[in-house]
Formats: structure tokens, sequence, C-alpha cells
């Protein structure tokens, strides 16, 4: 029996070191290796490259001045091509063989939902993920952290105000079929109830389309003269252009998802009176803002290319990370990660993003959100915020 007893130790200890590894996967005594999920040659290569800038970015800042704890972040980024089906074979590949501790900022709607069992079913945290969907922070999980107010409630809490304002006689759509564009549809026919209006069109185009005139041509014989679109960069100049060349000229009101610089780079002077909601504001170079502009041009010095908003929400999703994972103290594990994130709050950026506040009932950090218009090739915040 006294020989028995130090193996029975021994043999708990073990199981006892085992656990912890499992829980502790993707963090070393000197690194923490984090995995993203980007459109990098896809419809949304615009978003996915600039997104991945702006965390290598961070990233690079963060190990220069030591690292987390004293440990130094390896940063994974994978190619979904905004492919569902591809974003599962990034996280198997992520999770399964890379052993990340956190998915950072993974782009897409469709792409997080189809990817965030696999990283469920290992304990990886989804970390600010660049989309504004509910489903980021619903149903609760408490591997789920959102921080940008969802397209539903940008469209059910502008689109009624936007009405007020415009006094539009009918109010239509042209919206991508899948879970993104539904969710800007459903949020601006649930803002027109409060409005006692209802949706005069609506038509839908599939992911990767190019060619919008059938969906145009509906607009234009509905004498649609404001219209809703659940579009992203090319869908969004595609739709404003063919009306253009039409000589339909309606108020077009996009979600977040159409803010960016990309819209009136590519798509030039037509793209002038477009609408959109958003919370960050665009970096550009000669921003009066003296610390926008040092970021920007520090940003152009790096990767000899103009930074976006797409540039900013990989940065501050990096940042945000460091924050609490510094604070969760030098045993980081999953679930200090996550008893950090409960009582995380993050003040206002230099972007002018929105006061953050997590908690153990409250995936999401804010549902803060403002009005920006194109105007003169350049967009300018029209609106307060307004919290729901």
């Amino acid at each position: 029996m006294t020989t028995a007893r130090p193996t029975l130790i021994a043999l708990a200890l073990c199981l006892s070191a085992g656990a912890a590894f499992a829980q502790t996967q993707g963090v070393s005594k000197d690194e923490i290796v984090l995995g993203s999920i980007q459109d990098l040659s896809g419809p949304l290569a615009g978003f996915g490259k600039s997104v991945r800038q702006g965390m290598v970015l961070r990233v690079d800042e963060i190990n220069e001045q030591g690292g987390i704890n004293g440990r130094k972040i390896k940063l994974l980024v994978e190619d979904s091509k905004y492919d569902p089906r591809n974003a599962v074979l990034a996280a198997q590949k992520l999770v399964n063989q890379d052993k990340i501790f956190a998915m950072v900022a993974h782009l897409g709607t469709a792409q997080n939902m189809a990817a965030m069992p696999v990283q469920f079913q290992k304990n990886v945290v989804n970390f600010l993920p660049v989309t504004a969907a509910r489903e980021m922070y619903e149903p609760f999980h408490k591997l789920k952290f959102a921080n940008i107010g969802p397209y539903y409630e940008q469209m059910r809490t502008f689109l009624p105000r936007m009405v007020q304002e415009k006094k539009p006689k009918a109010v239509c759509a042209i919206y991508q079929d899948d879970e993104f564009g539904l969710e800007v549809l459903r949020g601006a026919e649930e803002g027109l109830k409060a409005v006692n209006m209802q949706m005069v069109e609506k038509t839908s185009f599939k992911r990767g389309a190019t060619d919008f005139s059938s969906q145009v041509a509906r607009m234009k014989s509905a004498s649609c003269d404001f219209v809703v679109l659940g579009t992203i960069i090319r869908e969004t100049i595609g739709t404003i252009a063919t009306a253009r060349k039409l000589d339909f000229n309606p108020t077009f009101f996009g979600s977040q998802a159409a803010y960016t610089d990309l819209i009136h780079k590519l798509g030039g002077p037509a793209m002038n009176g477009l609408y959109a909601t958003m919370t960050t504001q665009h970096p550009y170079l000669d921003e009066a803002s003296q610390p926008i502009r040092f970021w920007a041009n520090k940003f152009k010095t790096k990767f000899n290319e103009d930074p976006n908003v797409f540039s900013v929400y990989g940065y501050n999703a990096i940042d945000i990370f460091a924050r609490a994972a510094g604070r969760s103290g030098a045993n980081l594990t999953t679930d200090s990660f996550v008893k950090t994130m409960d009582s995380l709050t993050v003040p206002t950026d230099i972007f002018g993003s929105p006061e953050l506040r997590f908690s153990p009932q409250r995936r999401y950090g804010s549902m803060a959100m403002r009005l920006s218009q194109i105007q003169d090739g350049r967009w300018k915040v029209t609106s307060d915020y307004v919290n729901q």
C-alpha cells in the first residue's frame, strides 16, 4: 500500500497537468497563438486584406514592447474566399492543427456561423468578429464576444429617423440573399413599422453577383425614392452606378458593411450621397484629428497603402484582446480570459468608437451607432450616437 500511494499521486498530477494543457491551447511560456479567417482572394478581399494589416500592425507594436506578460503574439491568418465551406476548413486547421488560443476578427456572418461550432468544441473563443450579425452574441455562449451593434438594430434604429427627415413615398430594398442581407432587410422592415410604413418593393441577389440591372429596374418600376441596401462593396457600387446610368436617383441607405472608403475610391462621384450606419471614423491621411492622422500615416509607412476603417477594426480587435489577456495575468487560460472579459470596460478610442462594456450576461460591447454620408468623395459623420 505504501508504494502505491506515490504512484496514485503522480498519476493525479499528470491528469491535472493534462487538463490544464487542454484548457490553455495556444498558450506557451513565450507565446500566444491567435487565429483569424479573412477573405483574401474573394469578393471581400479588400476588407480582408485591410483587417489583416490592421491586426499585423498592432501585433508588431505589442511584440516590440515585450508582448503580453512576457508572451509574444503569433498571428495566423487563413483565407475563406468569403465562402462558409472554406471557413469551416480554415477553422479546422487553425483550431485542430495550429492549436490557436482564440479566433480574432473573423470576417463574415455566414463564415463565422459555420466556423464557431468547430471552435467551441475545443473551447476556443470567438473574439470580436468583423460582422454585425446578432448571431455573434445570440444565443448566449460564454465563448462569444462581439463589439458591433447588429445590422438589424442599425436599420431598425436609423431608418425611421431617415424616413421622417427625407419623407419618401416608397421605401424599397435590395439585399444579398444570405443571413447578412436578411438581417438588414428584417431590421428595415421592423423600423418601418415604427412610422406606419411597409416596404413597397424588395429584391435580392446571390452572393458574388456582379450584374444588378434587373434589381435596379424593379426599384425604378416601383417608383422607389428611398432604397435600403443590404450590400457590401462591389454590390453597393454596382447598384448605385447602375441606377445613375438609368437616371434613377433615390436616397440610398446602407448598413455598416457599406461604410468603407473603397466605395467612393472605386465608385467615384456617382457614390456621393450614399448614407451608411457606422461607429468608427474612417482614418483619412489628412484627417483633422492629429491622433488619427498620426496613426494613418504610420500605417501608410508600414504597408505603403492607405488605411481604411477595416484596418482599424483589425487593429482594435488585437488591442482589446491584448488588454483583456494582459489583465488575465500570467496564468492565461480560456477561463481566466472569459472572467476578465466579463467585467471589461474599453474606453472610446481615437477613432471615436463608442465605449465597450461586457458582463457575464452581455456578450456585445455596445449598441451605440451613428450615421455618415459620402460628401465630395469622402465619408463625413452626419449624426450623433444613438444608443439602443
